[in-house]
């Protein structure tokens, strides 16, 4: 099979994939094999392959935001028929047995593996995972505006939850990419009033479009007090503004895996009054099955553009230099 690994963690415009072939190893007990159809570009992708997270396995093949169709099953595996369509996340396995696990918290167990990072992913033609760590995906979405779902869809919607947000409340979003669009027709499905902080102008049009009551450029502040935030942007340089926009009571979500490092905090301006500061950290798969279900039935606007597989490394620098409102998606089919 082809697929695309990471020669060496480097600037995405200094060309750091490469493209290979190689042959995928047997699915092992309790994994099935998957052909590749879509797999979403994420931003954390582009951490993974420009090194802002550590290597956790050399020439690691990137990407977990996959649709594909089972083409094989392992000893033991029998959760999803040959042909069923599925989809594959950021979270591939966990213990199982550590105290976070057995209190229903797997997405901080102390032993984790996940797609693309510590196992390859889905910039490739098939993948190998454990099914009992892949979804069911809603008919009614295609391959690609399903791919987009399978992270920046279910961490957002994480995010919303750790935002703690009260019902009819007005909540902030700092940039605007392929998680936010999705997170921010949630939040208005909900009733909730949501204002958009980005750089990007077509970021801002979107978030009108889709609904948001204000959207105004970096370093602008929404005009009303904010009930929740949450910062996808990878700026820690952003938080104490997110903050000083909150009201009393206010909570800020940060949805990035990676986050550059948060200038000092002024406890007056920034925290008092009781506002909080949360990271979000993976998901649980009852997040993801949440999460799927609500997409099947708000009929979400995935705003998805299809990149060829050949053409993964120009997805990842569109990505980072903001030329896309919205998810990139590789289509392989």
């Amino acid at each position: 099979m082809r697929c695309w690994r990471v020669r060496r963690p480097g600037p995405i415009d200094d060309g750091p994939l490469e493209l290979v072939e190689h042959e995928p190893p047997p699915p092992g007990a309790g994994e099935v094999r998957i052909r590749v159809r879509t797999c979403g570009v994420c931003r954390t992708d582009l951490h993974v392959v420009e090194g802002d997270l550590e290597p956790r396995q050399p020439r690691v093949v990137p990407g977990h935001e996959i649709v594909g169709e089972v083409v094989e099953l392992g000893p033991g595996a029998g959760r999803f028929d040959v042909g069923t369509r599925v989809g594959v996340p950021w979270l591939r396995s966990t213990c199982q047995v550590c105290r976070f696990c057995r209190r229903g918290q797997e997405n901080l167990c102390l032993d984790p593996t996940f797609t693309g990072w510590t196992h390859d992913g889905g910039y490739a033609e098939t993948v190998t995972v454990p099914e009992g760590y892949c979804y069911g995906l809603p008919e009614a979405i295609d391959d690609l505006h399903a791919a987009p779902l399978l992270c920046a869809g279910i961490i957002g919607y994480r995010a919303l939850k750790r935002a703690e947000l009260p019902p009819g409340g007005r909540l902030g979003i700092y940039g605007f990419g392929g998680s936010a669009h999705l997170t921010a027709q949630l939040a208005i499905a909900a009733g909730a009033e949501v204002h958009v902080v980005t750089r990007s102008q077509d970021g801002q049009e979107l978030a009108r479009r889709l609904g948001a009551s204000w959207a105004g450029g970096a370093g602008e502040t929404p005009p009303v007090a904010l009930d929740g935030a949450i910062l996808f942007a990878p700026a820690g340089a952003i938080v104490p503004d997110a903050l000083r926009a909150l009201d009393r009571g206010g909570t800020l979500a940060i949805a990035g895996i990676h986050l550059t490092d948060v200038p000092p905090l002024n406890y007056q301006q920034h925290l008092f009054q009781e506002r909080q500061v949360r990271s979000v950290t993976a998901n649980t798969r009852a997040d993801g099955e949440e999460f799927l279900r609500l997409a099947g039935r708000l009929d979400l606007e995935v705003t998805a553009h299809a990149y060829a597989f050949e053409d993964a490394p120009q997805a990842l620098s569109d990505l980072a230099h903001d030329r896309f409102a919205g998810s990139a998606v590789l289509d392989l089919r």
